[in-house]
């Protein structure tokens, strides 16, 4: 009876302590490191990894040190597979909170699984209304195509005085197909209707574009909208000027990697995008981290490695609010995602952001050209 009783009374002791804190935090990694954009992955791999070297591989919450573990997860650049990996991720490697995917076409079905099984998630680099809309554990580091597609059919007009548009889009991909719409709506709206004379789809794997440029060109539009990936932006710039066109090729933020030149080289010389940072020209903390990266990977980062170590700093600012980890994972998760919702305002290497309720950035964009060197060279800033 004596040993029962000593018993009972060890096992409520421990029952009242709850579960012990963790010794190591682990935020998951969730990026397209093969596919069809694995420079995407890259940049965010490898701006986590200097992230997490730059804050020395600790975390403090509440005067306690934590060791920071990386998950590092490949969604091979799939939406399907971009939703399993946060399923490894939440159920069995048990992460505090999980950034990325980058892409829409996988942060729409990812951010589905991040809400449902309850755990915060921010996107780096997505910039489709869905990947956040009515989903409380998902948020995003970049501005949303809403503000986006208007910045670019301000842009042009503005700067060509253009009133005929044509666009070359990616139905079966959530960005480009969400994006071009966006771009329509607005330059319709400063045009009238009708005013995108051509307005022309392909799917994701295509590499010949010639039909689509070649129905642009003959409905007379004045410029060519292309919110594409680098992997595409190089054929369909190529390919319309062997056909002949002479019109800007105006893109947005996803032209933003280093292999949009590389690929692309000179065609691409002189093009306007709409992105999130420019590289050339930064200065203060942005231009402190594009030092490190270069000095540790021999390029100058992209945009979404900007965004990636900017969601990487908002994910830790939440940990850090949170004042202390329970060991209860559930009960962190929630805290992580609370303390995330009540950042309203937060000074990143990508500019200066203010938070709605859906968990989006209210923030500038930026208008680049890519010089006569190749290197994306800062022309003005646009904001809200």
């Amino acid at each position: 009876m004596k040993f029962v009783a000593v018993l009972l009374i060890a096992t409520f002791v421990l029952a009242a302590c709850g579960p012990a804190a963790p010794a190591t935090i682990k935020i998951g990694i969730n990026a397209p490191i093969t596919g069809d954009i694995p420079k995407v992955g890259e940049g965010t791999k490898f701006a986590a990894e200097l992230w997490l070297e730059e804050i020395g591989g600790t975390i403090n919450v509440g005067g306690k040190d934590y060791k920071v573990e990386l998950v590092i997860e490949d969604n091979e650049s799939k939406g399907e597979s971009a939703a399993a990996v946060n399923t490894k991720l939440i159920t069995q490697d048990e992460v505090l909170v999980i950034v990325g995917p980058q892409a829409s076409k996988q942060a729409v079905p990812a951010g589905a699984v991040a809400n449902d099984l309850e755990t915060p998630m921010i996107s780096p680099w997505s910039t489709n209304p869905a990947t956040t809309k009515d989903r409380p554990w998902v948020f995003r580091t970049p501005f949303l195509d809403p503000f986006q597609g208007p910045v670019i059919a301000n842009f042009v007009t503005d700067e060509f005085g253009f009133t005929k548009a044509g666009v070359l889009y990616d139905i079966a991909s959530d960005y480009p197909k969400g994006l071009a719409e966006y771009f329509k709506q607005a330059w319709e709206e400063l045009h009238g209707e009708g005013s995108v004379v051509a307005f022309e789809s392909f799917t994701t794997g295509d590499t010949d574009f010639s039909a689509q440029l070649t129905k642009i060109m003959d409905a007379g539009a004045e410029f060519i909208f292309a919110p594409q990936y680098y992997n595409e932006v190089a054929l369909i710039v190529k390919q319309a000027h062997e056909l002949g066109f002479t019109g800007p090729i105006v893109g947005s933020d996803s032209w933003g990697s280093a292999e949009t030149v590389n690929l692309c080289g000179e065609d691409c010389y002189g093009l306007f995008f709409s992105t999130h940072y420019a590289a050339e020209g930064a200065t203060g903390a942005t231009k402190e981290f594009i030092d490190k990266y270069n000095a540790k990977y021999g390029y100058v980062p992209d945009d979404v490695a900007a965004l990636t170590w900017d969601s990487l700093n908002i994910v830790k600012t939440a940990i850090e609010n949170c004042g202390k980890l329970t060991g209860d994972i559930k009960a962190d998760r929630k805290c992580v995602r609370d303390a995330m919702a009540n950042i309203k305002e937060f000074h990143g290497i990508t500019g200066d952001m203010t938070f709605t309720e859906e968990g989006d950035p209210i923030k500038c964009a930026v208008i680049v050209r890519i010089s006569e060197e190749g290197k994306f060279t800062f022309y003005k800033q646009v904001c809200p």
